[in-house]
């Protein structure tokens, strides 16, 4: 089952999709996110193909919830949104609410993860705080303009990641393209944005006190990940590993649905060949159908929710 893609223009977009994964782009225009699997008011994903073609997701997971996704869940809308990001320009400053404070905020609880699928020489990210960092330390950094000296900064490369939890304090610099794999939130709130102007030539909205309230002070360790094992990230709210397809597998060992985002090389299921930057989800009652490698060095993403809520203290830690 595949969705068509719904292209958002943001100021620190590019057409880096056009180049990566061969789509077109509106010629000019800055494309900073590719939605490629939401269910929110304000934005739908499509099935393009099959019995279900034209059905919205959230008709899928309102009218077909225990066929295509699995009996356990109970969340009005798709609990997942998954992005393509495409950092051309650097992102703002930003953070995103915790659970405990979101609804006092009127936002939404947003913790993601991104894996690295291409990266320029230099490319970084901003991600937790300096160790001792305060309130009124960031209060004056703001007043400075030098904000991202109190934030780690970390070199990233193809093929690594990072958790990056409600309350963690962030920032993708240019030169990064993204899958971001989130619950299904859009609230940010932006600290700092580099003193930038829009198209209009204004600066754009920050929200310092909902910024300051919400940035988790004791973060202090953040830290790039390199693939181990296939789990890259495991929480409450999300399930991805990183499989180095070499052999047929079966999509899922348990009757949930999975999504599957091509990182390299080509993958084949039910009769059609999938390459880098494409997605498909395998629907529950399909769960032990098997994807293949289409040719050598496949790699591919593979989310779902996780069967249980997970632990304290595993891969992927807990939001404060």
């Amino acid at each position: 089952m595949t969705f068509g893609p719904i292209y958002q223009e943001r100021v620190w977009g590019g057409q880096s999709l056009c180049s990566a994964f061969g789509r077109s782009l509106p010629d000019g225009c800055r494309i900073g996110e590719s939605w490629e699997l939401v269910d929110r008011e304000e934005a739908q994903s499509v099935v393009q193909e099959g019995p279900f073609k034209g059905w919205t997701l959230h008709r899928l997971w309102t009218e077909r919830r225990e066929e295509i996704f699995g009996h356990e869940f109970g969340d009005h809308r798709f609990p997942i949104l998954i992005k393509i990001l495409d950092a051309t320009d650097r992102l703002s400053v930003q953070v995103h609410p915790p659970a405990t404070l979101a609804e006092e905020l009127q936002g939404q609880p947003k913790t993601e993860v991104w894996y690295f699928v291409q990266t320029e020489p230099g490319a970084q990210v901003y991600a937790g705080l300096k160790k001792g960092v305060t309130r009124d330390h960031m209060r004056q950094a703001l007043a400075d303009g030098v904000v991202e000296s109190l934030v780690h900064s970390l070199p990233t490369q193809t093929d690594t990641f990072i958790f990056i939890p409600s309350g963690r304090i962030h920032a993708i610099d240019r030169g990064n393209l993204i899958f971001e794999i989130q619950q299904n939130s859009d609230t940010t709130y932006r600290l700092f944005d580099w003193n930038r102007l829009d198209s209009d030539g204004k600066p754009r909205k920050l929200h310092v006190s909902e910024s300051l309230a919400c940035t988790d002070f004791e973060d202090v360790e953040p830290a790039l990940g390199v693939p181990e094992g296939e789990v890259i990230a495991s929480c409450r709210h999300f399930h991805v590993e990183r499989w180095e397809l070499r052999e047929a597998r079966k999509a899922n060992s348990l009757p949930r649905f999975a999504v599957f985002q091509c990182v390299a090389g080509a993958v084949r299921y039910d009769g059609a060949t999938f390459k880098p930057g494409d997605l498909f989800l395998i629907p529950a009652f399909a769960h032990d159908q098997l994807i293949e490698p289409g040719q050598d060095g496949t790699v591919v993403l593979r989310t779902t929710l996780p069967a249980e809520e997970i632990p304290k203290g595993t891969t992927g830690g807990e939001e404060r």
